[in-house]
């Protein structure tokens, strides 16, 4: 008799701790286009993950990925279900998940811009477009999918000289990320490179460039950027409302670490639209359909 009650208050316990687990208590996994040194990106995104564990009353968790076309693939099959993109790698990604929205952006994000970077042997300096001297010149790229480290500077090389960068420069290649661009770049391994202004502001704020073995030579249009998107079936998965708690939650972050790690000054609402013109170029050099 005792034993069975032992029993029968035990189970009653069990039932009631599981009636108060919220029903969205599965692992909420987010990732990021591989643009800066891996160490950087994990720094800085396991505290993003912290925050929003905090903030969503969720166990949050951040996985990195190797290349821009896994974080998409990533998205795609639902193995992360937000991810911190480039004005590109989003657009491409949405395309893929029905419902799927841009969220957030960073400050700086609405009007993004790129340095066209050179080595010192070359002899070129700063001026108001991009010069007619670095034809002939070698040349690197990003990523073949970044936004800032290929789609915006392919686009304006070809608005600039009419030809592709295969046409103007003896060389062009492709260094994986803007931190890769730039240390090819001082160091001489490639003449000219592309990559985004805020890479390059961090690594000088840090100490981390020669300027005496390279210079900016010139500075692009602004457009649209980085951005946080999110998977159209969330709310299915976590409960009603949690897209809406997400978006939330990245716009209130003002942990000035975290967003120095960015580096953004913070976090404003985004949506598809905005980035219309990302798509727009993008199926004028063919990257998409």
């Amino acid at each position: 008799m005792f034993s069975r009650l032992i029993r029968h208050t035990a189970l009653s316990l069990l039932l009631a701790l599981i009636s108060i687990v919220p029903a969205y208590a599965e692992t909420f996994v987010f990732t990021a286009i591989p643009d800066e040194d891996e160490t950087k990106l994990v720094e800085r995104f396991r505290g993003i993950a912290d925050y929003l564990s905090k903030q969503l009353d969720v166990e949050v968790r951040y996985i990195p990925v190797k290349s821009y076309a896994a974080a998409i693939s990533a998205f795609r099959n639902n193995q992360v279900q937000l991810a911190w993109f480039g004005g590109l790698s989003g657009v491409q990604a949405r395309a893929l998940v029905e419902d799927s929205e841009a969220l957030a952006q960073g400050v700086e994000d609405q009007e993004f811009f790129n340095y066209f970077i050179a080595h010192k042997s070359t002899g070129l300096e700063r001026s108001d477009t991009l010069p007619e001297e670095v034809r002939g010149k070698t040349f690197t790229f990003g990523s073949k999918g970044s936004t800032s480290g290929r789609l915006i500077p392919e686009y304006h090389i070809r608005k600039i000289f009419g030809e592709a960068p295969e046409e103007v420069f003896t060389r062009v290649g492709f260094s994986g990320n803007h931190t890769r661009t730039l240390r090819l770049v001082e160091a001489g391994t490639y003449e000219v490179g592309a990559l985004n202004y805020k890479v390059w502001e961090k690594e000088l704020e840090d100490g981390n460039i020669d300027t005496d073995s390279v210079k900016i030579i010139w500075k692009t249009p602004a457009y649209p950027n980085y951005q946080w998107s999110i998977r159209g079936d969330v709310n299915e998965r976590f409960g009603d409302g949690f897209k809406e708690r997400v978006k939330q939650a990245l716009l209130a972050l003002d942990d000035p670490k975290l967003l120095e790690s960015f580096p953004r000054s913070g976090f404003v609402p985004a949506s598809n639209d905005d980035y219309e013109p990302i798509e727009e170029v993008a199926k004028q050099l063919g990257i998409i359909d």
